[in-house]
Parts: C-alpha cells; structure tokens; sequence
C-alpha cells in the first residue's frame, strides 16, 4: 500500500516517551513497528510492504537492504546522491534524513514499512527526536530540488517502480 497519513507521531515498540517532546496537537501513536518515533503528514510517501519474506527466501537485513537500495536508487533518478547508515536504518542526504524504515516481522510476514519525505512540513520533525536522535537533522525532495520537485503522485509511481526493481514480489 502507497498512502499519505494526516499528521501523527507513531513511537515504535524501541520509542521512549521522552523523544516525544511537543506534540501539540498532533496525536502520537503507540504502535508495533521497529524503531522509535518519527512522524508522518502530507507530503510524505508511506509504503506499507507487506509480504511473506520466508517465501521471497529474504532474510530482514536483505528486506531492509532492499528498501533503502531501492530509495537511493530513486534518489539517484534525481541526481541526488544519498546513502543508507547500518546503524541508524533509513536514508540520508549529506547527513540529513530523508526517508524512514520501520518494520516488523512476525512469522516470516513483514509489516509496515517506509516513508520517504516530498514536501512535509519539516517543522514538524522538530517537535521529536527522530528515530531518537535529538540532533538528527531531517530534509525532503522539495527542500533539495526547490521547484524541480515532482509531483508526489509522480514520484509514489517512480518509487513502486524501484521497489519492484530491488525486491523479488510485486
């Protein structure tokens, strides 16, 4: 599933309240995902991948290879170099965040997924500690590309297309 979420901090099962640090009015959400707490609103791309990685013959760290492989190659279309981090799973940008990981695994079954940021409000980002980094800085496709930056509807199709291209499912 390729969805926007209206505004919400999500605290993952490793989430320590206190990264929470104004929410506002923006509801948090305890949920079973991997990670810590990030936040999720317009302009952002979520990717839910659900699939049987037994069945794909994935282990985790080859599913969540695939995902940031398949980011940085969508990112690359761009002529925007990024990477991924084997200590803080996700994708950056000279540093800064641009996209999210967040799964969980049960009975060879993978749930929820990824975000990648377009054009959020990245004021947001500033209210937690995200993925419990107090300094952890976060960026987006339009903040990069300025008024090159497509269409978020454009870049969730490029984006499908790159995860079919990494990962063996459709």
């Amino acid at each position: 599933w390729v969805l926007e979420h209206p505004p919400v901090f999500t605290q993952g099962i490793a989430g320590k309240a206190e990264h929470v640090l104004a929410p506002g009015d923006i509801e948090v959400i305890k949920t079973d995902r991997g990670g810590q707490v990030t936040y999720h609103g317009p302009g952002q791309i979520v990717v839910y991948v659900l699939c049987d990685i037994r069945r794909a013959r994935l282990s985790v760290r080859d599913l969540v290879t695939g995902l940031e492989q398949a980011l940085i190659s969508f990112l690359k279309d761009y002529d925007i170099v990024s990477s991924a981090d084997p200590a803080a799973p996700g994708v950056y940008v000279a540093g800064e965040k641009i996209a999210a990981l967040g799964l969980k695994i049960s009975r060879g079954s993978s749930y929820h997924g990824l975000s990648l940021n377009i054009n959020p409000n990245l004021e947001h980002f500033g209210r937690i500690n995200p993925c419990g980094y107090a300094d952890l800085q976060v960026t987006s496709l339009a903040r990069l590309m300025g008024d090159a930056c497509p269409p978020q509807a454009t870049a969730a199709r490029e984006l499908v297309q790159h995860l079919r291209a990494k990962l063996p499912f459709q």
